[in-house]
Parts: structure tokens; C-alpha cells; sequence
């Protein structure tokens, strides 16, 4: 067990109860409890391997008992009512008449039984399956974490260690980093931990987690660490060569990441194709005579194959592309006052007013009128309320479309049967996809556009202003006075940020704080761990100008992985939409070309018999009203997929998705 663990909802009598269960199945040795005790170390799971898979157990026998029920109620339902008949008994041809009925008698009892028991089956295996695949679900997203943020970890701790501080207070201020470095900071303040309240030596602490950590690349560093502080060599020196190795690695990993989206890409544009083709085949078919296509295969072709293998690509980018972990907030102890983010209510939070709320009438009042102000604050600045808040306008948006959509129905403003929407194709299609598509996802759109934009304005210039203020603290100005000058100069909006915190240091704010301030204001990761980084040099010494080099080279890295990503993957989003295109163009050929002959030729409505004698024919107006759905949800789905491959964002992808539509929606009506 390490600190910082965490406790699973635990039934301890359950445990107990099956504990000489476990004790009968797995020995002492078993490979798998000792993979196991491993994960659990590795997701931070405080439980003991014994307790844990006797609960697992537990949680399966539990599962499998109800299961059995609920199986066996579904086997006489459908055996024991004559619901399902089996043509005798159990389907085999018997001559002897006691065998035949023996088992006539016994029938239905052991298919109840058969069903009850696989139900029962999948329940256990349900049950401890999922508490076993608990840890390893947790230790593969620390280890993704870890790798992610090593880095710029690593490079925090050289610019402490070229900043003046030793190794134990490097770990000190690693571990505190927790909220700019996430699972690197906490594995740290284990170390930290074990150490001081443990009365454990460092390097018997640091040996122990480079064996618990569930990633390798921190499991390395951590022995070249413990190697270092065995040999008392160059702390400095190393961290040094470790910065580079990593920059070196992020760099590796980022070309493999975009090599796969790269086959993701051309993967797509294959298999996106097929739903086209079966689309194609389907019309040509029904051009044969006597020929008859089922109208459930283009159903589920447009309504059900399109959306599925959007979804699929969907999940196999986000399995390699992975945004900035950490929540972008900082957490800082600064002049006795909890600095934190709470959304739009600011970064210093009212901790003395909460905690006497509903006690004293003085506190009740201050909540309800900063509730008050809050309120108006929002009603006097909307734009601003919902550029931070992107996801908000959900609530607006949703609500006005959904009653927008009911007027249209309850005046018969569109019609609501099949009948009407093949009269009405395009009507029904603009009411009931465009509208929601506009209304929803327009505002969305363009808030968190404006939010990104807000938030890449200060990363665009972080580097260059960095390297100003090491400069500036190089000649003896102090940080503050650094920053002044780079305000006093600079024209950018991070410069105005600067300003602004100038400001707030001169009406009485620490430094610390207003740096805290600043960065949750963004909420960006990446500016948020070079802020905790300035804010810990700052604190220790006012001459950090070497600290702020090594920021500046850590951004710089960042800006020239950030130039190669979009590069690469502005080709990733022309070849979806050169695919949609693709697609666009055909079906719209389809629809000029073959379905007028088709409407020529004679074919009647879906089950009409017809002189050709093509009985249940998909008619062309519901061919053609399914041609233009799936141009419709290409759209959308390629609009989706182009804004997550851009920026790992959802949102993002609207601006696609409602410009793609748009194309469809005008081409069509030109079609048509």
C-alpha cells in the first residue's frame, strides 16, 4: 500500500465471507494474484490483493446466483410455455417409449436449467471481470498520464535544480506540483511521503516506486535517479541529459501518433466508401427487371452503417491522440489564502464565507448578494459568460429548438408521416436536422472557436515573452520588474496579461497569487505548468533568469511539436473531406441520372405490385429521400471526425460538420 491510494467502495463482509473461497482457488505463488498486487500498486488501489479477489469473487457469486434466477425465468418462458418448440425431445428421433419419455419428462427442466446456468455463467464471469479489469483500466490511464506530462516534469526539476535547490527539495516541489503534473507529482509525493512520515530513507522510497509506477519511462528515470543519489554525482547534470531524452521521446511518440492517424486517415476514406458502393449496387439492382432489394438493407445502410463507422473511427483516434492531460487549474497556498479556479466565480474562492454560511445572518447576506453579483455580472456580459463556458449554451440553445420543432409540427408546418416526407423531403429534412444542427450547434460552434483562439493567443507569443523576461531578470531586474518591462514593450494580449498583473501586484496582490490568477483564468495546461514553474523559482530566489531560459526551450518544444501536429494533420482533414466530397458528387449523379430512369421505367411504391412484377421495390422518391440522409449524416460525421483529428476536441468539429452540411443542403436543393 502506498500514499495517495485510493479506497474502492469496499464490502468488507463480502471479502470476508469468500475469503476461504479465494483461499481454495489461488495459492500463495499464483502468477495471476502477483500480476495483480502489482496493478493494483500501479492504479493506487489501497486494498490487499487477498481482499480484493475475495470481493471479486464475491461481487460474481452475487451476480451469477441473480442472473441464474433471471435465466431460468427466461428458459421457462420460453421452453416451458411452448413458446420455443424444440420438435421433441431435445430435437432427437427416439424409438424406445421409456427413453422417450424420460426425456420428454425431462425436457424442459434441463433446457430451464441449461439457460439459467449460462446466464448464471455470464453473470459471474460479468461481475469479477469487471472488479479485475478496475485496476488495470486505472494503471493504463496513469501510465498514458505519466508519459504524457514526464517531460515537462523533468524539466521543472532541472530548473530547480539550476535554480538553487537541492535533490530532497526538488522531490518537495515535485510533489507538491500535483495540480500541474497530475500522476508525476503524486508518484513524487509518495516518495515524499514515505520519507518523512515513514521515517523510510529516500532512496529505499525511491527504489520502491520506480517498481510500483505503472510507467516504464518514470520506473527508468527513477533508477538513473536513485543511481545518482547512490553515487553522489552531477543532480544538474543528469536532469539535463534527462530533459533532452525526453524532448527527444515526446518527439518520437508525436511521428508515431501522426503516422497512425495518417493510416487512420486512408482507412477512412476506404471503408467510408463502402456504404456508397452498397448504395450504388442497390439502385443499379433495381434498374433489373424483376429484381426486388429489401428496403431494410438501405435503412440500416444510411441509418445505421454511416453512423457506425463514424463512431468506429471516433474511437480508434482517440486510442493514439490524447490532449493535454490536467485540468489547467492551479492550487497554490499564497499569503494564507486557497488559490483555485471555480469556473466563472473567479480564482479566489470566499473559503470563510462557505464555511459560516447558515450559521450567522452577516455571512448568509455577503453569499446572497456575491450570488446576486455573480448573477447580474453574467446578465451584463453574456458573450464573455459563454465564451469561457462553451458548453452552457446547451442550455439555451436546446430548449429553443426543441420548441421551435414542436410549432412546426403542431401548425402541420411539416409533416410527421412517411407519406409527407417523401412529398417533402426537403422541408421535413431542414425542420427536423437543419434547424437543430444551426440552432445547437451554431452558438456551440462559435464559443468554443472564440475560446480556443482566446486561449492559443497567449501560448502563440509564450515563448518568445519568456525568453524577454529572462533577458530582463539577467540585467538584476527583479521578476516583478521583468515583467513590467516585457508589458512595457510587448503587443501581444499575453503583454496585456502581463500588465494586468502588474496591476494587481501594485493594489496589494502577491505576485504568487496573481500568477495563479492569470493561469486559471485560461485554463491551459501547458501555461499552467510554466507558471507554477515561475511562481516556485520566484518564491525561493528573485534570480531565476536561468529557470526562465528553460521555460522559454520547454515552450519552444511545445510550439514546434504543436507546428508538425497541425501540418500533419491539415492533409488528415483534406482527404475527409475530399472523401465526403466523393461521395457528395456520386450521389448526386445517382440521383440526376439513374433514378429518373427508374421513375421512367415504371417502379412502384415499396410492397405495390407493378406490371414488371418487382413486388416490394424501394420507389425512387424514398431512394431519393435515403440518398440525401446519407449525404446529410456524411457530412456531419466527416465534419466531426475533421475537428477531432484536429485539435483532439469535439466541439471543434462543428465548424466542419455545419459547413459540410451547408454544401449538401444548397447542392441538393440544386440538384433537385
Amino acid at each position: 500500500m502506498s500514499f495517495g491510494a485510493e479506497r474502492l467502495p469496499r464490502t468488507t463482509a463480502l471479502g470476508d465471507r469468500f475469503y476461504p473461497v479465494y483461499a481454495r482457488i489461488f495459492g500463495e505463488d499464483d502468477r495471476f494474484v502477483t500480476r495483480l498486487e502489482r496493478t493494483l500498486a500501479q492504479a493506487r488501489i489501497d486494498d490487499t490483493v487477498e481482499l480484493y479477489l475475495s470481493r471479486a469473487i464475491g461481487t460474481g457469486a452475487v451476480a451469477g446466483v441473480c442472473l441464474t434466477i433471471l435465466g431460468s425465468i427466461v428458459g421457462y418462458g420460453l421452453f416451458g410455455t411452448g413458446f420455443v418448440d424444440v420438435g421433441g425431445p431435445f430435437g432427437i428421433p427416439v424409438s424406445n417409449p421409456t427413453i422417450l419419455a424420460l426425456l420428454e419428462a425431462l425436457r424442459v427442466p434441463t433446457l430451464v436449467a441449461a439457460t439459467g446456468l449460462a446466464f448464471g455463467t455470464l453473470g459471474f464471469l460479468g461481475g469479477f471481470g469487471s472488479l479485475v479489469a478496475i485496476p488495470h483500466a486505472r494503471a493504463s490511464a496513469r501510465r498514458r498520464e505519466i508519459d504524457a506530462l514526464l517531460p515537462d516534469a523533468v524539466s521543472f526539476m532541472y530548473a530547480l535544480s539550476i535554480g538553487g535547490l537541492d535533490r530532497l527539495e526538488i522531490i518537495e516541489a515535485m510533489a507538491r506540483a500535483d495540480d500541474a503534473y497530475g500522476e508525476v507529482a503524486r508518484e513524487f509525493r509518495t516518495v515524499h511521503a514515505e520519507a518523512t512520515a515513514l521515517d523510510i530513507d529516500y532512496r529505499t522510497a525511491i527504489g520502491r516506486r520506480a517498481r510500483e509506477t505503472p510507467s516504464d519511462e518514470l520506473s527508468q528515470f527513477l533508477t538513473d535517479l536513485l543511481s545518482v543519489v547512490d553515487s553522489g554525482g552531477d543532480t544538474e547534470r543528469f536532469l539535463e541529459e534527462k530533459r533532452r531524452k525526453h524532448a527527444r521521446t515526446a518527439r518520437q511518440g508525436q511521428e508515431r501518433t501522426l503516422e497512425t492517424l495518417e493510416l487512420f486517415g486512408e482507412l477512412y476514406m476506404t471503408l467510408s466508401l463502402f456504404p456508397l458502393l452498397l448504395l450504388i449496387v442497390t439502385v443499379v439492382v433495381q434498374l433489373l427487371p424483376n429484381a426486388t432489394v429489401p428496403p431494410e438493407i438501405l435503412y440500416l445502410t444510411v441509418y445505421a452503417l454511416l453512423p457506425l463507422i463514424g463512431v468506429a473511427f471516433l474511437v480508434l483516434i482517440s486510442t493514439v491522440k490524447h490532449d493535454d492531460p490536467g485540468g489547467g487549474t492551479l492550487s497554490l497556498e499564497a499569503d494564507g489564502d486557497r488559490v483555485r479556479n471555480r469556473g466563472n466565480r473567479g480564482a479566489l474562492e470566499s473559503e470563510l464565507v462557505e464555511r459560516y454560511a447558515g450559521e450567522h445572518a452577516v455571512f448568509d447576506r455577503i453569499e446572497s448578494r456575491e450570488a446576486a453579483h455573480r448573477v447580474l455580472r453574467i446578465l451584463r456580459r453574456p458573450h464573455r459568460f459563454f465564451r469561457d463556458n462553451p458548453s452552457y449554451t446547451l442550455a439555451v440553445t436546446v430548449p429553443t429548438v426543441l420548441a421551435v420543432v414542436a410549432v412546426a409540427v403542431a401548425t402541420g408546418s411539416v409533416p410527421t408521416d412517411r407519406a409527407g416526407v417523401l412529398e417533402h423531403p426537403l422541408r421535413t429534412t431542414v425542420v427536423y436536422a437543419y434547424v437543430p444542427l444551426y440552432v445547437v450547434g451554431g452558438p456551440l460552434a462559435v464559443a468554443s472557436e472564440w475560446n480556443r483562439r482566446r486561449r492559443a493567443a497567449i501560448t502563440e507569443t509564450l515563448s518568445e515573452e519568456l525568453w524577454k523576461l529572462s533577458s530582463a531578470n539577467e540585467t538584476g531586474l527583479t521578476p516583478l520588474e521583468s515583467i513590467e518591462s516585457v508589458a512595457e514593450t510587448g503587443t501581444g494580449k499575453l503583454s496585456r496579461e502581463l500588465e494586468r498583473i502588474r496591476a494587481k501586484v501594485r493594489y496589494g496582490t502577491s505576485l504568487r497569487r496573481a500568477l495563479v490568477e492569470f493561469a486559471n483564468a485560461y485554463r491551459i495546461p501547458r501555461l499552467t505548468r510554466t507558471v507554477r514553474l515561475i511562481a516556485e523559482s520566484q518564491a525561493a530566489s528573485n534570480r531565476i533568469s536561468a529557470v526562465l531560459r528553460t521555460a522559454a526551450r520547454t515552450s519552444e518544444v511545445h510550439d514546434e511539436l504543436e507546428r508538425e501536429r497541425r501540418s500533419r494533420t491539415r492533409m488528415q482533414v483534406v482527404i475527409v473531406i475530399m472523401t465526403f466530397l466523393t461521395v457528395f458528387a456520386v450521389i448526386a449523379i445517382l440521383e440526376t441520372q439513374f433514378l429518373d430512369a427508374m421513375a421512367g421505367g415504371g417502379i412502384a411504391t415499396p410492397g405495390a405490385p407493378t406490371d414488371s412484377g418487382s413486388g416490394g421495390a424501394v420507389s425512387p422518391d424514398a431512394l431519393s429521400v435515403l440518398l440525401f440522409h446519407a449525404v446529410v449524416l456524411q457530412a456531419v460525421i466527416s465534419g466531426m471526425l475533421c475537428g477531432y483529428i484536429r485539435n483532439a476536441d469535439l466541439p471543434s468539429g462543428l465548424k466542419y460538420a455545419l459547413a459540410l452540411a451547408t454544401v449538401a443542403l444548397v447542392g441538393w436543393a440544386v440538384v433537385i
